[in-house]
């Protein structure tokens, strides 16, 4: 590190000064409704039976929804639905990308990704988070990592909370649980392109920092510089 100038830079101006930043995150912990968490696991699991018995009823057998052999004997054997992929063995495969093709035509295929993703919330989340929450503390404690991810980017494991479902109900309803004490308010902030707006700042390239003084489409006004046209052309 000595002998990079930049690499020391990024080590004594960013990341040192970060530690007692996370390590206060971590100290502080989030709070979380573990009684509404464990209302959607009771919720969850009703469901996955719903789902359980009327896969048995198209399969017209039941079968372990867990099992990607059962799986495969059952949708391309039994069915014969077609193989979209097959596995380093040769056997056809059930991943999520190959039952997301199937799905497009065919219940079962659709009904079994419901399920996997419905059993992974409830195993990671509404079944396991309120068993996380420290007895002394009342609250969840994560561990986040400043040197783990090729990018640059934290990351945060046991649990890992910057990946809490967002893209379903149920995903949302599981962020819905993590709450703020009496008296304050949990705040969500999303910076508008903040990577190119610092990079602007820091670089001095006028050409980006007119495109957001202006309120102009960034991407467009890159595109436009680079063409050597005016925005309207882009």
């Amino acid at each position: 590190i000595e002998q990079d100038e930049k690499l020391k830079s990024v080590y004594e101006e960013i990341e040192m000064p970060l530690v007692p930043v996370l390590s206060r995150i971590e100290r502080t912990g989030v709070l979380i409704d573990d009684m509404k968490l464990s209302a959607q696991s009771v919720e969850i699991a009703a469901r996955l039976e719903e789902l359980e018995q009327k896969a048995y009823e198209i399969a017209e057998q039941e079968f372990n929804m867990n099992s990607p052999k059962q799986l495969q004997a059952i949708l391309f054997e039994k069915m014969g639905l077609p193989v979209v992929k097959k596995t380093p063995s040769g056997t056809p495969s059930t991943n999520e990308e190959v039952l997301q093709e199937l799905a497009l035509d065919y219940p079962l295929p659709k009904l079994i990704l419901e399920y996997r993703g419905l059993a992974k919330l409830k195993s990671t989340y509404t079944d396991k988070l309120p068993k996380m929450i420290n007895p002394s503390t009342g609250r969840v404690h994560t561990s986040y990592h400043q040197a783990v991810t090729a990018t640059g980017r934290l990351s945060s494991t046991d649990p890992n909370l910057q990946n809490i479902p967002i893209r379903n109900e149920e995903g949302r309803r599981i962020r819905q649980a993590f709450v703020a004490p009496a008296g304050y308010k949990v705040l969500a902030v999303d910076y508008s392109q903040i990577e190119l707006r610092i990079m602007a700042h820091l670089s001095g390239d006028q050409a980006l920092l007119d495109a957001f003084r202006d309120g102009k489409d960034i991407h467009a006004a890159t595109a436009a510089e680079i063409m050597g046209v005016s925005i309207d052309q882009v």
